[in-house]
């Protein structure tokens, strides 16, 4: 349901008075998305994730105890991960590959239908 005139003259209102009394965070939220908020967050947690991988395997050897405090950094990083994968979604995943392999797909794909077209023109020539 779209907004009123009048709520979005509210809102418009709300968004300038929010610009005018912090603007490093109201750029921060035009700027940041749940992509990039959960990517980040991917990010930090692979890297703990082998920082407990480290910690495990480096110290399993002479002390238990610190080997457990590696496994549980990396229980906890694990589901730090797959709870961020959920929040980014399959469509958010699917977006940001297609985002990155973008311009290479559509080269495979022109070229394929570039051979297609050729071979069909000499087959009737």
């Amino acid at each position: 349901m779209p907004l009123s005139e009048h709520e979005q003259r509210i809102l418009h209102e709300l968004e300038q008075a929010l610009v005018k009394e912090d603007p490093q965070f109201a750029d921060r939220v035009q700027s940041e998305t749940v992509y990039t908020h959960a990517g980040r967050n991917l990010k930090w947690s692979a890297l703990l994730f082998l920082v407990g991988l480290v910690l495990v395997i480096g110290t399993f050897t002479f002390s238990v105890a610190l080997a457990f405090l590696g496994f549980v950094i990396m229980l906890a990083s694990a589901v730090s991960i797959e709870t961020n994968l959920r929040r980014m979604s399959k469509a958010g995943i699917h977006d940001i590959t297609q985002a990155l392999r973008g311009e290479v797909e559509n080269k495979k794909i022109t070229d394929i239908r570039d051979r297609f077209k050729n071979r069909f023109r000499r087959s009737s020539e």
